[in-house]
Order: structure tokens, then sequence, then C-alpha cells
């Protein structure tokens, strides 16, 4: 294990490259074999800090704080008229009936 210099604590092992090629195949990501040595390091440096902050004693927080106050800021739902079709889809590239036609994405 290799002594980290901010902290006193050890460092966990840097994830190997087989678990970063597994994670960028899952992300669809092609990396060289130096990107996969210089990612292996840096998302371990990533683990370890979660690791830190899993250190720390979080009880007296509740689940649900917040550094600053959140308001609604969505406004009330109000039924109003709409567009009519024909002018909505009137530059549409293809449609098909009443809606937009799109290109399928799914693998």
């Amino acid at each position: 294990m290799v002594q980290s210099t901010n902290h006193e604590r050890e460092r966990t092992l840097p994830l190997d490259r087989d678990a970063v090629a597994h994670v960028a195949a899952l992300a669809h990501i092609d990396l060289s074999p130096e990107e996969l040595n210089e990612f292996s390091f840096e998302l371990s440096s990533v683990v370890d800090h979660i690791a830190r902050l899993q250190e720390l004693d979080t009880s007296s927080v509740p689940p649900t704080a917040h550094a600053v106050p959140l308001d609604n800021v969505l406004r009330e739902d109000i039924v109003e008229r709409s567009w009519p079709p024909e002018a909505v889809l009137a530059n549409a590239p293809r449609r098909v009936g009443d809606l937009f036609e799109v290109q399928a994405i799914l693998d």
C-alpha cells in the first residue's frame, strides 16, 4: 500500500486495467492502453475520496439536508389552449399523422 502524502491513512490499490476497461466498455468508450493506465489511477483517486467521505460521522445530519434552502420554483399547472397539430408539425422533417417521426436510437 502507498502512503498518502496529504492524509495519515493508507490508500487503496489502484483499480486495475481490467476494471477500467470493463467500465469503459459498459459506457461504450474506447480507451487506448495509455488512457487505461491514466484512468485506473484517476478512478482510484475518486474511490479513495469516497472512502474518506464514508469515514465522516453524519449521524446528526438529516438525510435530506441541503447547503442552501430549497424553494419550489415551479408554477401552477394551468390548462390552456395548445397550438394546433398542423402549426406545430408544419416544419417537421418527418411525421406520422399528428406525431413527429424520429429515428430510433436503441442498439
